[in-house]
């Protein structure tokens, strides 16, 4: 009985185990991310000039009651210490992952990251050698632990840059929509229904200061969660000059104008910058990896004739 036991391979049924909780993981965000884009898919579907049916479509949140049996689980049993913090609740939020289970599926994902590369390092390492063995064994830690938290950076700093680029042209649509007489609120969601297609994430964030604003809170606290959920700082200044707006009662047209010029100016600026920067970081490659070949083709003819003559 005991060399039957022995026989099972733990190792590889631990290691299945963890890869099948890993995919469900992130079949299950993948779900949630589809659910919270529906909002905006609602604006549209059949866009009928009616504000008011408009904004009870965009009060309807999916999410609300989506409580997810495994993230109640998940956040039961894991350990404290996996549980996302503030600062990566803010980070997943700044991703566009807005779900309430979203910090309790990170902490799994990651506590699965830390378990599943390990195992795959010691099922796959090289046993003959215990120095690549263990080498192996500990890149795979490292990648398991600091792995997700690049990942979601990287997530965020994608989102920001996409949101930073549709912020002019949501500015443009604005503009046209307050001078055409029409409501700041009904100019977001007309706003945010023609932009889904080529800027969902701006679209997203639009639609859901409206919800925000039409469920009662008011619109100075609903702008200022613009900038909070995006991270973007042109959003400050823009939300800072549309609340001072407000406040003096002078118009809103103007400042969106002025703004939307504003941020397109800094835009040419900053793809000016990296053009201008683009020399410079060639620099190491250049000298690093071309210049070393290339004095190798040239020099290495005449290297070996000479070294031919003088043997």
């Amino acid at each position: 009985m005991s060399d039957t036991l022995n026989e099972i391979p733990w190792t590889l049924i631990f290691l299945v185990l963890t890869i099948v909780v890993a995919i469900a993981t992130a079949a299950y965000v993948a779900i949630a991310e589809r659910a919270r884009q529906k909002v905006v898919e609602r604006l549209g579907t059949d866009y009928i000039g009616d504000t008011e049916r408009l904004v009870a479509r965009l009060l309807l949140n999916p999410e609300e009651d989506r409580v997810s049996r495994l993230a109640t689980w998940l956040q039961e049993t894991m350990p404290t210490e996996f549980l996302s913090g503030e600062k990566s609740a803010q980070k997943l939020i700044h991703a566009g992952f807005d779900d309430a289970a979203a910090p309790v599926l990170f902490g799994a994902i990651r506590v699965a990251s830390l378990l599943f590369f390990p195992m795959i390092a010691l099922a796959l390492g090289p046993r003959d050698d215990a120095l690549y063995y263990l080498f192996g064994l500990l890149i795979a830690i490292v990648v398991g632990l600091f792995g997700p938290p690049a990942v979601l950076d990287r997530f965020v700093t994608a989102r920001t840059d996409r949101i930073r680029k549709a912020v002019p042209d949501a500015l443009d649509l604005l503009v046209v929509c307050v001078e055409a007489g029409v409501s700041l609120d009904a100019a977001m969601i007309r706003t945010s229904r023609d932009m889904y297609s080529s800027h969902p994430d701006m679209a997203m964030e639009m639609a859901h200061v409206v919800r925000r604003v039409n469920a009662g809170m008011v619109r100075e606290q609903a702008l200022q969660s613009l900038h909070r959920r995006t991270g973007v700082d042109e959003l400050r200044t823009l939300v800072a000059s549309m609340v001072q707006c407000e406040r003096l009662g002078t118009s809103i047209g103007r400042v969106l104008r002025v703004n939307a010029e504003t941020l397109r100016q800094r835009r040419r600026q900053r793809a000016e910058k990296r053009a201008a920067q683009a020399a410079l970081k060639m620099t190491i490659p250049l000298a690093f990896l071309i210049l070393p070949a290339l004095m190798v083709v040239v020099l290495g003819p005449a290297a070996l004739q000479f070294m031919k003559e003088f043997k």
